[in-house]
């Protein structure tokens, strides 16, 4: 693995805080497919 990785890239990684915010960004994309059927291919009741 190369230590290609920059001070500001491995600041986010390390960030709980921008991870806390990634995964609630995450979670609610997914409810909002979920939600939205993904294009009325599925639905949810």
């Amino acid at each position: 693995m190369t230590q290609r990785i920059s001070k500001y890239q491995r600041f986010k990684m390390s960030n709980p805080i921008i991870q806390f915010f990634k995964f609630i960004y995450l979670s609610i994309k997914i409810m909002l497919v979920v939600a939205g059927g993904h294009g009325g291919t599925r639905k949810v009741n």
